[in-house]
């Protein structure tokens, strides 16, 4: 009888398996967010790792395998493409005005509100070889300093980069860390800090001077081989000097946008997930094409809708700056009521 590889048996053991709903978890040190205190918990399947609320979902080497190896409709238009995000460039943190929002290109966000400084999803350089940078940072990483709050939403390496995290905990000593469950386990050790706090979907966070929360995405997690959906993913809520910016995360299209509105009512910024979206077989679990970002902002009904996760890292089929094109011709086509705001990195957006 011929032995089978240990890593061929675990590989089919991974495709065939499907979560099930077996348990809910939180973090019990933090309190749920009003209108959500009877939820039961972020649900846990048979195996004790995290799942979606709905569309159950389990990444699948063979659906890689099958992308891959797919011919890729964009390929020409992507090769000759010579399009990238214009930027501007800041010396210095201190030409940053209060209540204003940066984008720092891809998922990265720093915020200013009620004089606090906010660092969303920080990815400062090419998170490995195989993901080469498309667009420059606005400032250079040592002017990073003197943040209050970073914030994590999830462990894939475009938004959860080692070194960025690193870097940020040597100049940010003080800064408070937030992220999904069991992901504190991972910024621990990078960073050193024990000003770290992990939620559970619908939890708030112990922020003094802003209120954050924590709230569901359709995603998934995953850094190794053995690890998936062994940390939460996540969006949050941010509430500070009559303002709510909501900041959708990596995710697919799903009902947790009405739940948005029905929780916070009317959200001042929604900053939406747009790009890596070809092919949308592979990744609409994942992420929103900028049609089903237009469906959810108008589930969402955010007074500004501001895209994101495009341009910067080449992740999927589609040329860099397809999906600001395609979200700016169905503003045109009036496919969603919110305000479109399209700024480059580094663009001072006032809140």
């Amino acid at each position: 009888m011929l032995a089978v590889p240990s890593s061929f048996y675990l590989y089919n053991r991974s495709e065939s398996y499907m979560p099930t709903r077996t348990n809910f978890t939180r973090n019990p040190r933090l309190s749920a967010i009003s209108g959500m205190e009877d939820y039961p918990g972020t649900p846990l399947d048979q195996k004790g790792l995290f799942m979606n609320e709905e569309f159950v979902f389990w990444p699948k080497l063979g659906d890689l395998i099958k992308w891959q190896t797919t011919r890729n409709p964009w390929k020409e238009e992507k090769k000759n493409d010579t399009r990238r995000l214009e930027v501007t460039r800041h010396a210095s943190l201190t030409e940053i005005p209060g209540n204003s929002l940066l984008w720092l290109g891809h998922a990265t966000f720093l915020i200013t509100l009620a004089n606090k400084r906010i660092l969303i999803d920080p990815v400062l350089d090419s998170p490995s070889p195989l993901m080469k940078r498309y667009s420059e940072l606005s400032l250079a990483t040592g002017q990073l300093t003197g943040l209050d709050y970073i914030l994590i939403s999830h462990d894939h390496r475009d938004h959860c980069d080692e070194d960025s995290i690193r870097l940020l905990a040597r100049q940010n000593p003080e800064a408070v860390w937030l992220c999904g469950l069991s992901l504190d386990k991972l910024l621990e050790k990078w960073t050193g800090s024990r000003r770290i706090q992990a939620a559970g979907w619908y939890q708030q966070y112990n922020t003094p001077g802003v209120q954050v929360s924590y709230l569901p995405t359709r995603h998934w997690s995953r850094r190794g081989l053995t690890d998936t959906n062994a940390t939460l993913w996540g969006a949050f809520m941010i509430q500070a000097a009559g303002k709510k910016i909501y900041f959708g995360g990596d995710s697919g299209y799903g009902s947790h946008l009405k739940k948005v509105r029905e929780l916070y009512g009317e959200v001042d910024y929604y900053l939406a997930g747009i790009g890596a979206f070809a092919p949308r077989w592979f990744m609409g679990p994942s992420h929103m094409h900028p049609e089903e970002a237009a469906r959810a902002s108008n589930d969402l009904q955010p007074k500004n809708l501001l895209p994101m996760h495009f341009g910067t890292f080449d992740l999927s089929d589609e040329p860099l700056l397809e999906p600001a094109r395609l979200i700016g011709q169905l503003k045109e086509n009036n496919a969603f009521g919110s305000r479109l705001v399209l700024p480059e990195v580094g663009e001072i957006v006032r809140l």
